[in-house]
């Protein structure tokens, strides 16, 4: 198996920031077991037992491709081995030699403290269409029917499953079933327990779901709380494949309901935070619309986004840098991603994201030194006293634009110095003016374009941690990035 194994790994040691890190890498798939876990005909809980039915069907053919190609299938569907008693592959199981293992095995692996911290989201069996068969004596009899299990598979449910691949020397594991926060990762079987008996193990992450509940902590989307599962598990277990790799296809599967949006916040800069401030606005403000992803700047050095190759993906990009340089197929991740007419979202100091101020790049780094000016519409040249108190306020003009949506007409409070950026481009539609105590003259502080390849693009100079604080700001970022994915924010709510 050629694979793409994504892990994520601490910006520093203590940030609890993560870089999204993609390595390719074969398995030997005469080595490896594909376990399938509690992959049932039926659940209390309706909305899972949909969607364990709706991804079944990719489910099988790649684990009929995983079989054709000598990979060990076990099936375990837990709590239904009766129902298999008799069958030659729950005897496989089985017949399996206890040999030693590196550590004592578990029957249920709970939470490590040593090594994670606390679930992203509830782990508690919290159903998304409030457990309207939580009342049914019984809500699953065996592993769903579309999974054909065939010779030479094995079905278990217990550590047995560990001590047969150690006999047959197996080495890798490909997990996939669910629930993502709950068996797949605390089953004898399970993601925990392998790991710490020292096998190589991936998640399918395309494969896989988790009971989450919407209306719970962190209150985001349901699949976007499947994500912040895969998310912890690529930090601090294992990493994570697709089965368009197995398959061969490169596609990755998504539920039929899954239609969000993808949102990619880029932040690299050294004054106003927002490599803090910005992932916990989307997470608060976007979580229950978009798919959110995350890029940070490197610790070390300073003109590298690791993990950038996620803009290729990305519907809309939220970005926050300042004076970066950046290789040419990194920089040219976000030039593809504006030529293709996809959304941008620039705040603070974005107006000179890509360039030095009086220098070129350093060997080996492009610039893109008029992106303020061919992408945003700006005109960024500095900015007035730091020690100014600055206001924001509706421009008349533009007062029924949806980024305006449920903003005050009143004048408020902004934070940060405030940007010199007129004359704006031909073309931009201002939304808000801002002044500096004592300005006369006021300046444009949040802009609408049209980028190069005709995709919207939003601009504001405002972006200080103390914005963020700030109602009104709040809600003129969350619109701008609704508006610019061409979605209506109201609809949204």
């Amino acid at each position: 198996f050629s694979l793409q194994f994504r892990k994520q790994l601490e910006v520093a040691p203590g940030t609890q920031r993560y870089h999204t890190i993609t390595n390719p890498g074969v398995w030997d798939a005469k080595k490896t077991a594909v376990i399938l876990c509690d992959m049932w005909d039926d659940h209390y809980c309706r909305s899972s037992a949909r969607r364990v039915a709706e991804m079944a069907p990719r489910m099988n053919e790649v684990v009929k491709k995983a079989r054709a190609a000598g990979a060990l299938i076990i099936h375990c569907p837990s709590g239904c081995m009766n129902f298999y008693a008799d069958t030659p592959q729950r005897k496989l199981a089985q017949s399996a030699p206890r040999l030693g293992t590196t550590l004592p095995l578990e029957g249920w692996c709970y939470l490590d403290s040593t090594r994670e911290p606390e679930m992203p989201v509830k782990s508690d069996q919290p159903c998304d269409d409030a457990g309207e068969l939580r009342a049914r004596v019984r809500f699953f009899n065996r592993q769903i029917e579309t999974l054909e299990i065939a010779e030479g598979d094995a079905i278990s449910e217990s550590a047995e499953a560990f001590f047969l691949m150690k006999h047959r020397g197996i080495e890798n594991v490909l997990i996939m079933g669910v629930h993502t926060n709950m068996c797949v990762l605390g089953r004898p079987f399970g993601i925990r327990q392998l790991v710490r008996q020292g096998m190589n193990v991936a998640l399918v992450r395309d494969m896989t779901d988790s009971m989450y509940n919407p209306a719970e902590p962190p209150y985001v989307n349901h699949f976007t709380g499947n994500d912040l599962i895969v998310s912890h598990i690529e930090r601090h277990w294992c990493p994570t494949v697709t089965s368009g790799q197995i398959l061969g296809d490169g596609l990755s599967y998504r539920f039929p309901d899954d239609t969000r949006p993808s949102l990619l916040t880029i932040t690299a800069e050294d004054e106003y935070r927002t490599e803090e401030t910005l992932p916990r606005f989307a997470i608060a403000e976007l979580g229950k619309t978009f798919r959110i992803g995350t890029v940070f700047g490197d610790a070390k050095d300073r003109n590298t986004l690791p993990g950038i190759e996620q803009a290729q993906e990305a519907d809309v990009l939220l970005l926050s840098v300042r004076r970066r340089n950046l290789p040419k197929e990194q920089l040219d991740r976000i030039r593809s991603h504006i030529a293709a007419g996809k959304g941008l979202v620039a705040i603070r100091t974005s107006s000179h994201a890509f360039h030095q101020r009086d220098k070129g790049a350093p060997e080996g780094l492009e610039e893109w030194r008029d992106f303020d000016a061919s992408v945003l519409g700006g005109n960024y040249t500095n900015h007035y006293g730091k020690d100014l108190p600055t206001f924001a306020r509706i421009a008349p003009e533009s007062a029924d634009h949806p980024i305006l949506l449920r903003l005050p007409e009143e004048e408020f409070r902004t934070f940060g110095s405030l940007y010199q950026t007129s004359p704006l481009a031909a073309g931009t539609t201002v939304l808000m003016r801002g002044r500096a105590e004592g300005m006369k003259t006021p300046e444009p502080v949040a802009w609408t374009n049209t980028g190069p390849g005709d995709g919207r693009v939003f601009y504001t100079s405002l972006g200080h941690p103390g914005d963020f604080e700030v109602p009104a700001f709040r809600a003129l970022l969350r619109n701008a990035v609704y508006w610019t994915a061409g979605m209506d924010a109201v609809l949204a709510d």
